[in-house]
């Protein structure tokens, strides 16, 4: 077990994250963030969160949440983040954050609430379901990030806009009472970042998505090889050096991605000289997907059966990530007046 000082401890920049516990994690979830979360956790304060509490502004059904909540912890394990690095935890168990939300909420405004374009995409999607926790979903992801006081959090483009709210709420308070919050920064990735595209050449991986354009880390081996043969391509290059259409450039990006760098660069090749047989491309990044994916799935299935671990693992990470929450809500009760004794 890696143990790590006091002063190391101090001495790291706080990185805060969160995945909701719904659908199974695919090839998007591992390259575009859990990849990079793996080398984080070597250099940073990192808290990792299931984020179980928001989950619910959906309705799901709750019978189905526990294994959710344990198959997504299972997989990020089994993708390399380490509990002993990291504090791997749920949101729920963490009950400091339902008291910062209701402090942060009283420093948001409806208006500005009711223009953040997550809430009106969950008003076209749920319109029999527009409840207040659906309006706060910011404030409580600004309280996800504040309790540690992160001073990074990595998100994708569709975030922004929640970690701008953040950076208010920190001002506002900070203002109001006590310049108790640092101003979390996106975390950049650099050239790390990569967007994983979907198979059908229309957008990103997604859980929510078309499910055959989606290669998840839980798919068997032969669900990879029937998804990625129905991959869209075309009937090939007709002249030397032709540039890809983007739905090639992503069969090339995921062969980059798991292929040896000497296959890629034959049908790198066979496509620079109009020669490429697509078929022969897929059954051979098929074979490569099976090759990256199958362990991941088998060390994902083996942790799941293992709920002894799970618990320990929650249990040791809801520890580390409440020994914060609780030093910073020491300081927002102090900051606001509320201590009487």
């Amino acid at each position: 077990m890696v143990q790590q000082s006091a002063s190391e401890m101090a001495s790291k920049n706080i990185v805060m994250s969160g995945i909701r516990p719904t659908g199974y994690l695919h090839l998007g979830n591992y390259f575009g963030a859990i990849r990079n979360y793996i080398k984080m956790q070597e250099n940073y304060e990192c808290f990792f969160m299931v984020a179980d509490l928001h989950s619910l502004t959906t309705h799901p059904d709750t019978k189905e949440l526990k294994q959710n909540v344990y198959r997504v912890l299972a997989e990020n394990i089994a993708c390399g983040l380490d509990p002993d690095k990291a504090a791997l935890y749920c949101q729920s168990h963490i009950f400091e954050i339902p008291e910062l939300y209701m402090y942060l909420n009283m420093l948001a405004y409806k208006g500005e609430l009711e223009k953040t374009a997550t809430f009106k995409d969950k008003v076209r999607q749920h319109p029999q379901n527009v409840n207040a926790g659906l309006l706060t979903y910011p404030v409580l992801m600004a309280t996800d990030i504040l309790v540690h006081r992160a001073k990074y959090v990595p998100v994708g483009k569709d975030q922004e806009q929640h970690l701008e709210m953040t950076r208010n709420f920190a001002q506002r308070f900070n203002h109001r009472y006590a310049d108790v919050f640092p101003e979390p920064q996106a975390f950049n990735f650099g050239e790390d970042l990569v967007k994983i595209p979907g198979l059908d050449g229309s957008g990103k991986m997604s859980k929510s998505e078309n499910s055959m354009a989606t290669l998840y880390l839980a798919d068997d081996d032969e669900s990879i090889r029937k998804k990625i043969k129905k991959a869209k391509t075309d009937a090939g290059p007709t002249q030397p050096n032709m540039p890809k259409p983007d739905y090639i450039e992503n069969i090339f990006l995921l062969m980059k991605l798991v292929s040896p760098a000497e296959v890629l660069e034959k049908f790198e090749n066979d496509y620079a000289g109009a020669k490429i047989r697509y078929g022969d491309m897929k059954a051979q990044l098929a074979e490569d997907m099976v090759t990256f994916i199958a362990p991941i799935r088998q060390k994902a299935k083996d942790i799941m059966q293992d709920e002894v671990y799970l618990k320990q693992v929650m249990e040791k990470g809801a520890e580390k990530a409440r020994k914060s929450a609780a030093a910073t809500l020491l300081q927002v009760r102090q900051s606001m007046g509320l201590q009487y004794y």
